[in-house]
């Protein structure tokens, strides 16, 4: 049988190889002239169920507030008056209580680990590399009432089966010893011991190369302008160069599938949200982090990916813009410099903004609606690099009509 995926990002790409491996004869369809080059580009690299917390919180509308007139908030926020923005926003809003937020969260970790016991099965059968490493990753606090409400919240993740031990100052060092000189500005920090860290890009084409070579075609270079649809099915995919017909077809265009799917009747609630990142060279320096982490107060990621270090924060909320300048990068690089001033050559930094895309509730959207060889795994958030994997699977077990391994519940397409 004949399976179309569109798009080649991260979730794209997982799932041509979820799709062949099922025996498919599987072709991907991206505007890309090569895999992984939007949403998944710079990513913060961070594979981390532990770090699954829904964004829609009690705290997020007044971070939010606070953003319109001060530019170190994890949130921002830069209003405007499109209609699907505005949706989207009083969804989310609805999503901004205790309640919701714990039920987001634990759907997301279960999916989060589910998609770690994928991605090792990937890994061991296709040998990808992708500057891999393990030892757990570090979520470090710098007050201790702040410290007290994320030991108490990480009740939710240990419930939904994450692995999270808690951290004095004087045992983070232990755990990464980079962090020893700056020990005594934290007052602790959560180690979740089974997260991990890679270059998600570098992932991506290494997969595509084994894709390739076990017979996944890959259009680059086209862009999708409709749909053949005949009695409730989809009978061919066009672009501006050919016609793809097909007997699966899978929409896997990140922030871009709402436009997509707007044409075949269906309103998906996902609205682009905007990350910055700076990757710095660590050649030849010393005292870099061992593993990764994030400065939670500031909600600034470090990873470490071979010879380089990659810094990731904020949460715009700024529609399609993806332009950038160097101010915008100004508190991530001072709080980088901050914990690890001698790990990297910060002066010629690689600048990059990316758009995630978001559900309200940061659960993906898996599954079919009006059309009945069309499927949706897209809305990742956030959490692409880590969900994609697990979503993957789910996706081709819901093809081949088998029982997903988690339940979707809140994950569902309503058309």
């Amino acid at each position: 049988m004949k399976a179309l995926v569109l798009g080649a990002g991260i979730v794209g790409v997982t799932t041509a190889y979820e799709l062949n491996k099922d025996g498919f004869d599987v072709t991907v369809i991206d505007r890309d002239t090569e895999p992984a080059n939007f949403t998944s580009y710079a990513n913060a690299g961070l594979f981390a169920p532990g770090h699954s917390y829904a964004w829609g919180s009690p705290a997020a509308p007044g971070i939010l507030m606070k953003s319109l007139w001060r530019d170190d908030q994890a949130l921002r926020i830069k209003p405007n008056l499109d209609p699907a923005f505005l949706r989207w926003m009083w969804a989310f809003w609805r999503e901004c209580n205790a309640a919701r937020a714990a039920l987001n969260t634990s759907r997301k970790a279960r999916l989060c680990s589910y998609s770690q016991e994928v991605f090792h099965d990937t890994v061991a059968r296709a040998g990808v590399q992708y500057d891999g490493r393990k030892g757990g990753l570090l979520y470090l606090y710098r007050t201790p009432s702040v410290f007290a409400g994320a030991v108490s919240k990480a009740a939710i993740l240990r419930d939904a089966g994450v692995v999270l031990n808690m951290l004095e100052p004087h045992e983070i060092a232990q755990h990464d010893p980079a962090l020893a000189p700056v020990s005594n500005e934290l007052a602790g920090a959560i180690h979740a011991p089974d997260d991990e860290s890679g270059d998600c890009r570098m992932f991506a084409h290494g997969l595509v190369d084994y894709l390739t070579g076990s017979g996944v075609e890959f259009r680059f270079g086209e862009t999708i302008t409709g749909f053949d649809i005949e009695g409730g099915k989809i009978e061919a995919v066009i672009t501006e160069q050919a016609r793809h017909a097909a007997d699966v077809v899978v929409l896997c265009l990140g922030v871009y599938s709402p436009h997509l799917a707007r044409h075949l009747g269906v309103d998906l609630p996902i609205y682009p949200v905007k990350g910055y990142s700076a990757t710095v060279s660590t050649a030849g320096r010393r005292n870099m982090p061992a593993i990764g982490g994030v400065d939670e107060e500031n909600l600034v990621a470090y990873c470490p990916l071979g010879d380089r270090m990659r810094i990731t924060a904020t949460a715009e909320f700024s529609g399609y813009d993806r332009s950038h300048a160097p101010g915008d990068f100004r508190h991530m690089m001072a709080m980088a410099k901050n914990l690890f001033p001698d790990a990297a050559d910060y002066s010629t930094p690689d600048y990059w903004a990316g758009l995630r895309p978001m559900t309200p509730q940061g659960t993906p959207i898996l599954g079919q609606a009006r059309h009945e060889n069309l499927w949706f795994n897209t809305g990742q958030g956030h959490m692409g690099w880590t969900m994609s994997h697990g979503a993957a699977r789910i996706t081709a077990d819901l093809i081949a009509g088998r029982a997903p391994a988690v339940p979707l519940d809140g994950m569902e397409v309503v058309a």
